[in-house]
């Protein structure tokens, strides 16, 4: 998680070295998937894969969170200098918080 805010904390001041990526194709959105990926898989491990109440069934805890978090985030892009709101990066982002919660409970099923 650390990881993941010190990423955050890069792309608001713009020091984030994109540069490094322009010549790998939709590296932006890839990078979004792997991240929440990673970081809603471990979360939601962390978390003993607790669920929730959400509109009277169960819901996992931590990918609900987060993708409550990455709508936020993504929406105060908007307002931010070296930022930029962007549908397709919320998809991915979103997309990768799926695959991780997915991922994490498969894990827990064949262990």
């Amino acid at each position: 998680m650390i990881i993941f805010l010190t990423i955050l904390v890069l792309a608001y001041t713009g020091q984030l070295p994109t540069q490094l990526l322009l010549g790998i194709p939709y590296a932006d959105k890839i990078g979004h998937v792997v991240l929440y990926c990673i970081a809603a898989f471990v979360g939601h491990r962390v978390l003993k894969q607790r669920h929730t109440r959400l509109l009277g069934r169960p819901a996992p805890l931590f990918p609900v969170l987060f993708g409550l978090f990455t709508v936020v985030e993504e929406g105060v892009q908007g307002f931010a200098p070296n930022r930029t709101l962007d549908g397709v990066d919320l998809a991915a982002s979103l997309i990768g918080v799926l695959l991780g919660y997915w991922l994490a409970e498969h894990w827990r099923i064949r262990n």
